[in-house]
């Protein structure tokens, strides 16, 4: 269910193709389908552009599998993240379509292409450790419209991996960078590019890199003024930033 959806079904309903009765049916569950364990939002779509995204972690299978059902019978494509091998199961036994990444943990339902981002999202990656959260960020990147590149296992450790990747830095409209440790890899590439800069500080690290509290502090602190962050592994929530900078 989008806009062009419920533009048509008016229409049906004006040309008398559909009577009111049937249209009230379509769209009871607007502007949320209350299922007694979740209010599932069908409005979102509207209210934000993208649709609602399920958050895989403190879900039943069951009520998970439910949720992702109430959502893809809409039309949309549906989107989980850090799926268990739990929900993945049920899930796919009713969408055996879907498409899960193992190394990110996502879920994804894909039901309509729609090209909405105007440029390229760039999503790189500090080392290969790191990588779970870019694979998200890029999945979360591609459902929502956009065209995405990946720069892997990147980090200042050897910067010369980065700079002979310089014109796919230099192509992209808006950045995803995700890195662990002392967090330093978004300075860096803020420092070359005049585009919006996503830091993603990632839970890796020996002890004094307190689960990404290091990186997240590095990159809070960051001279590059072009760069934003967001919370400890959250590649999503970066790529949807980015989605939405990318539709400007």
């Amino acid at each position: 269910m989008d806009e062009n959806w419920l533009k048509s079904l008016l229409e049906q309903v004006s040309r008398g193709e559909l009577s009111t009765g049937d249209a009230l049916e379509q769209i009871r569950h607007l502007p949320f389908e209350d299922l007694g364990f979740a209010k599932v939002d069908h409005h979102r779509v509207f209210r934000a552009g993208a649709p609602e995204v399920i958050f895989g972690p403190g879900k039943g299978p069951e009520h998970f599998a439910e949720i992702f059902a109430r959502l893809a019978e809409r039309g949309n494509n549906v989107l989980a993240t850090r799926v268990s091998p739990e929900q993945l199961s049920l899930a796919q036994q009713r969408f055996p379509q879907a498409e899960y990444d193992e190394v990110g943990r996502t879920l994804v339902l894909r039901q309509k292409v729609e090209k909405l981002g105007k440029g390229t999202i760039g999503i790189i990656c500090a080392g290969t450790s790191d990588v779970p959260v870019a694979r998200e960020a890029a999945v979360t990147a591609e459902i929502m419209g956009n065209d995405a590149t990946c720069l892997f296992d990147v980090g200042v450790a050897g910067l010369h991996r980065l700079l002979s990747h310089s014109e796919v830095l230099r192509q992209a409209r808006v950045l995803v960078v995700c890195a662990g440790m002392e967090g330093a890899l978004p300075s860096v590439v803020g420092g070359l590019v005049g585009v919006p800069v996503i830091a993603v500080p990632t839970s890796v690290g020996y002890g004094a890199a307190f689960g990404g509290i290091a990186a997240l502090l590095g990159m809070v602190n960051s001279c590059a003024s072009n760069v934003a962050v967001v919370n400890i592994d959250n590649g999503f929530g970066a790529a949807y930033v980015a989605s939405l900078i990318n539709r400007l």
